[in-house]
């Protein structure tokens, strides 16, 4: 079979040994050398461009359906719990918990609760609504497991490396969220991002509000691409009496995007933390949706 191989940048290093044990079972394999920043990233094009029969994607749980061939190889990792002592004495004024992590923890999930339990917490581990696939998993675009809960629980509590998963969960909840790194063995409070981000949010719109025109961003990416939102994007902007076109891309190169100078402000379709993490690449604002219609609706109350 003639198959391709796809990493994030984390596991390309094990490429190479992949590779060589599936052509000892007498597959013809090749390696996606491209970028992917998740399930929502796959090889499809590349893999059929090449005539490969199966798209293998490690790292990552699927994400939606596609029609292709697609393995996914999850990638577990048994973090050091240790660290969960350390979070022991934030957490004391917090009776109820909701826990979530990452695909590669999930596995971890029932001795975190445990250990949480013998605390004598009560823990809460959500159910996902949206692309993630197990309970108490959030991607950097679907915090369902965590959102689903915060009306329960006092507290949230994270249980991973690095701050981009924890972050898309915190802004969707409004309750004390705790980031318990195991790599790092710290414990963090990260509340003080929603203001930040909140600030950084109206920033964007009051530095919109004199836009007249607008490029909307959209990502041919199989998990990404959403037409149908640019396409009703650009019809609010032109009844708004503002001009707009769909600016299509596999990949959002900023500094592409920069050289537009003829649009006054972006707005963003593909991945909704291209307008949170990445808004500093641009010289002009990049809007979410939401973001857009509130200038649109300032504007209409100015008229």
């Amino acid at each position: 079979m003639r198959i391709l191989l796809q990493f994030p940048e984390g596991l390309k290093q094990q490429a190479l040994d992949h590779a060589e044990s599936l052509e000892r079972e007498g597959h013809e394999v090749f390696i996606s050398s491209s970028p992917t920043y998740g399930a929502c990233d796959l090889a499809i094009d590349e893999a059929k461009t090449i005539g490969a029969e199966k798209l293998v994607h490690f790292g990552h749980a699927e994400f939606h359906k596609i029609d292709f061939n697609v393995e996914y190889v999850h990638y577990k990792i048994d973090a050091d719990l240790g660290v969960l002592k350390l979070s022991s004495a934030g957490l004391a004024p917090y009776q109820k918990l909701g826990i979530c992590t990452t695909i590669q923890h999930i596995h971890q999930l029932d001795d975190i609760r445990n250990f949480y339990e013998k605390e004598g917490k009560e823990v809460f581990i959500g159910k996902p609504y949206g692309f993630a696939k197990q309970n108490g998993q959030i991607l950097g675009c679907d915090i369902g497991s965590s959102a689903s809960i915060d009306r329960h629980v006092d507290a949230h509590v994270y249980f991973g490396g690095g701050i981009f998963h924890p972050i898309g969960a915190l802004l969707h909840t409004s309750k004390p969220f705790f980031m318990v790194d195991p790599f790092l063995k710290r414990v963090e409070r990260i509340d003080r991002y929603r203001e930040i981000y909140r600030k950084k949010s109206t920033g964007k719109i009051a530095a919109a509000i004199n836009a007249k025109s607008f490029g909307i961003l959209v990502s041919t990416k199989n998990g990404q691409f959403n037409m149908n939102l640019a396409k009703l994007l650009k019809e609010k902007i032109a009844k708004a009496g503002m001009k707009a076109e769909i600016l299509v891309s596999n990949n959002v190169d900023f500094d592409a995007v920069n050289n537009m100078l003829c649009f006054d402000a972006f707005v963003n379709t593909a991945c909704p933390r291209i307008g949170i993490d990445d808004i500093d690449r641009l010289r002009k604002p990049l809007l979410s949706a939401n973001e857009l219609i509130e200038v649109i609706k300032i504007k209409e109350e100015k008229k």
